[in-house]
């Protein structure tokens, strides 16, 4: 592991942590919760953050995307709330993994995406900070609710 890849674990974890204190105690009926009707469901952020850590960062860790992934996957209301936390947690493992075997050389080396042709660790900490951004869209949703209850 070299020290950019490090650092790039570290702020992964710290959004991790995070996600799991906004998520400790939801509760499946809340899974379908959102701030306002146009918003997105606490379902769909996760789902969609746990496709982003195990398809889409893929790409940026240099490996193939998984090949049996549902294409139904984000906001489906059929996938529970412990497989969608499972997916999570096996996306955290997986970006761990994949950044132990980066080197500098790969990191420097330029990829091509949404953002234009970029080095691999620009994109890699793009996508790490999704982690903060969705955690952030939980935590803000649970927390309207609990005021509207009166909590603090």
């Amino acid at each position: 592991m070299t020290v950019k890849t490090k650092m790039i674990k570290d702020f992964a974890q710290i959004g991790f942590d995070r996600l799991g204190s906004a998520t400790k105690n939801l509760k499946p009926e809340q899974l379908d919760w959102k701030s306002c009707t146009q918003a997105n469901t606490i379902r769909w952020i996760l789902t969609h953050l746990s496709e982003d850590l195990n398809v889409g960062m893929c790409k940026f860790l240099g490996e193939d995307p998984p090949k049996a992934w549902p294409k139904d996957y984000v906001g489906n209301e059929k996938y529970k709330m412990e497989k969608i936390m499972a997916d999570l947690e096996k996306g955290h493992r997986k970006l761990n993994a994949g950044l132990n075997k980066l080197t500098n050389e790969k990191l420097a080396e330029q990829v091509e995406a949404w953002a234009g042709k970029k080095p691999r660790e620009f994109y890699l900490m793009l996508m790490v900070s999704e982690i903060l951004h969705h955690e952030g869209q939980v935590a803000a949703i649970l927390g309207v609710e609990k005021r509207m209850k009166g909590a603090k």
